[in-house]
């Protein structure tokens, strides 16, 4: 009897330690609010993501509490500047040449235009990221806006973001993998195989995406069978330490 008991134990303790180390893989897609057909797509597939929506873009309100409602997860998509000018937004965009004061008015406004948000990432920022001084400003503004956390998307390797993040107690985590720098599907598939060898040899991985047509329908067929692989999906929330 004690020994079958000791065996019992012995297998539900491999089995938890088991499902404890299922790789974890959170997929973020960027650039969300212009358009209605994309984010329908990603809501119908009722799997974990984490969707990072442009301040003041048209459609921000509603996607974001229509993500809200379905469980998903909201971060704003914070516009920051890059090294060039092309696919700047423009309007809302945290630049170089802003005072202390400007930075912070202009991040309070994206934060008030998409509700229900929970974290930070860039939306381009390749120059703004490099430098230090307004990344602490940044993660000043975060640390008075209660609860959010930081993700990298590592538009540069040369961004200090997340030693910032770090020496200021900001909860952060950086992007390990673009999913549709290239949106040739084949390209694509090979940064999903990329994304899932990374999860299984660090235990997780964070990967952004895009909401063009040919990420959308190779994510529709490989997230469900991420699943079936052995992956947990999961909000980018869950990936999130404090450095």
């Amino acid at each position: 009897m004690i020994r079958t008991l000791v065996v019992f134990l012995a297998s539900l303790l491999a089995h938890t330690t088991l499902a404890e180390q299922r790789p974890r893989v959170a997929i973020i897609i960027d650039d969300l609010g212009y358009e209605w057909t994309a984010a329908e797509r990603l809501l119908a597939l009722d799997l974990p993501m984490t969707f990072a929506i442009l301040p003041n873009a048209p459609k921000a309100r509603r996607l974001a509490e229509a993500a809200q409602q379905s469980g998903q997860e909201v971060i704003v998509h914070l516009p920051l500047q890059a090294m060039s000018d092309e696919d700047s937004h423009g309007s809302g965009e945290i630049t170089l040449d802003m005072s202390a004061a400007q930075f912070r008015r202009a991040f309070d406004s994206a934060i008030r235009s998409v509700p229900f948000a929970v974290g930070i990432n860039g939306h381009r920022g390749s120059l703004l990221t490099r430098h230090p001084g307004h990344m602490q400003w940044l993660m000043d503004s975060i640390r008075c806006s209660a609860n959010l956390f930081f993700v990298d998307s590592y538009t540069t390797h040369l961004s200090v973001a997340m030693q910032i993040a770090g020496e200021s107690g900001i909860p952060a985590v950086k992007r390990d993998v673009f999913l549709d720098n290239s949106r040739e599907p084949a390209d694509i598939e090979r940064e999903i195989a990329r994304l899932k060898d990374l999860a299984r040899e660090s235990g997780s991985a964070v990967a952004i995406g895009h909401p063009y047509p040919e990420t959308l329908a190779l994510l529709e067929q490989a997230l469900p069978a991420m699943q079936a692989e052995g992956f947990d999906l999961v909000h980018v929330s869950e990936l999130v330490r404090l450095n």
